[in-house]
């Protein structure tokens, strides 16, 4: 059985008077392409997202460990645990500042400016631990904090001073097999690094490629936008014959139907997830992967990214899915819309969105050949494209699953 090394995923899905992404200053999140702004949803806020969902389909109920992300992680995983077994706090901030120097690393500016705020908090008796708060969010796995809360531990015993605590950490990392212990540790960083990637400047740390590619959704037509003014009423001014406006504000509203585009590296996820060669992804175990390509397909779909949502409820599902199991290099169909979708009053908007990006499908074999195969579910008939048409998204994901050699939750 010859297995695909990518997986393509494409979603249209339709929101209606939401505000799915801000931006600085309170507005939909936008982009210009093809010639008109379109309103977009970022990357990040979709992964976010199908990270954190709940319900049957999250990523947690696979039941491997997720990422710690956090700038507080030094802070509540590793000195509040050692102070509550009663060291020292001098010496829990002398150890565990060591482990992140050699770490993380740590510039002269960064030093200078640490001992500024020491003797700042020393003036005003303020908890020591919170200088150990690190200046941006780190991508920890639960073994690796466990590991480093672990070895502190040990290194407190013996390490009395900043000096002896920072020679100490080093010769830890020095360590061939402490090294090898730390980078045997499977998910070492987390399911949710292992899909999407972790960036770190350490040569410890490993630096985690991400395994899915996630685009950033946007309407296959022109931004549709609505400023929204809202009042606030006050129930006992109103009560006394007063107006009752206890406050005026606005915002703003979008409604569209967003492209959204997303790859998996099949060979890279099974190779983040087990610890084996990429070239090896084949021999691997893949259960653990399989189960992961189930439930993003299923998050996709179904999972809204949303601000505002008690008083818009942005929840929709999508109207298409069609997925792409294939050896050449991906490719986007968001060119598909490069001209933007228009449609007159009455007209389907789904219907010809679909229609458009059948044609450019054909258009794109033409020119290149027909190299995937391709699944598609949808809640209309998307005549003159060449996929397998299925019922829903129960047979879609059941087939994906069966083509990597594996089977449906």
């Amino acid at each position: 059985m010859t297995l695909p090394r990518f997986l393509q995923i494409h979603t249209l899905t339709p929101y209606a008077a939401a505000l799915l992404n801000r931006d600085d200053v309170g507005r939909a999140k936008r982009l210009p392409f093809g010639g008109v702004n379109r309103t977009r949803v970022s990357s990040q806020c979709l992964k976010r997202h199908w990270r954190t969902a709940v319900g049957d389909w999250s990523l947690e109920g696979l039941g491997a460990p997720m990422s710690v992300r956090s700038r507080q992680t030094f802070v509540q995983q590793v000195a509040q645990p050692l102070r509550e077994e009663g060291f020292a706090e001098e010496a829990i901030l002398a150890v565990v500042e060591a482990f992140q120097a050699v770490l993380l690393g740590e510039s002269a500016k960064a030093k200078a400016e640490k001992a500024k705020g020491k003797d700042k908090d020393a003036e005003n008796e303020r908890d020591l631990l919170a200088d150990l708060k690190t200046g941006q969010v780190l991508v920890l796995g639960r073994p690796e904090v466990e590991f480093i809360l672990s070895q502190a531990r040990t290194l407190l015993t013996a390490a009395t001073t900043a000096k002896e605590a920072r020679k100490a950490v080093e010769a830890l990392f020095k360590d061939k097999e402490t090294l090898a212990n730390l980078k045997a540790l499977r998910l070492a960083a987390g399911l949710d690094a292992a899909l999407f990637g972790r960036m770190v400047t350490s040569d410890i740390l490993a630096r985690g490629d991400a395994a899915v590619h996630v685009a950033h959704s946007f309407t296959v037509h022109g931004e549709e936008s609505e400023p929204e003014f809202f009042t606030a009423v006050d129930d006992l001014e109103k009560a006394a014959g007063e107006l009752g406006s206890g406050m005026m504000g606005d915002s703003e509203l979008t409604s569209g139907l967003f492209y959204g585009y997303v790859v998996i590296d099949l060979p890279l996820l099974v190779s983040n997830l087990e610890g084996c060669a990429v070239a090896d992804w084949e021999k691997a175990d893949r259960t653990l992967a399989t189960g992961v390509v189930e439930r993003l397909i299923r998050l996709i779909a179904s999972v809204s990214p949303g601000a505002k949502l008690g008083s818009t409820a942005p929840y929709a599902y999508a109207h298409t899915v069609l997925v792409e199991l294939g050896d050449r290099q991906p490719r986007t169909l968001a060119n598909a819309f490069l001209k933007p979708v228009r449609v007159a009053a009455g007209d389907d908007l789904a219907a010809r969105a679909n229609e458009q990006l059948a044609g450019y499908l054909n258009r794109f074999d033409g020119m290149y050949g027909p190299g995937e195969q391709r699944l598609i579910a949808s809640l209309d008939d998307v005549p003159g494209l060449s996929a397998t048409h299925l019922t829903g998204l129960a047979d879609l994901t059941g087939q994906v699953l069966a083509a990597l050699g594996g089977k449906p939750s």
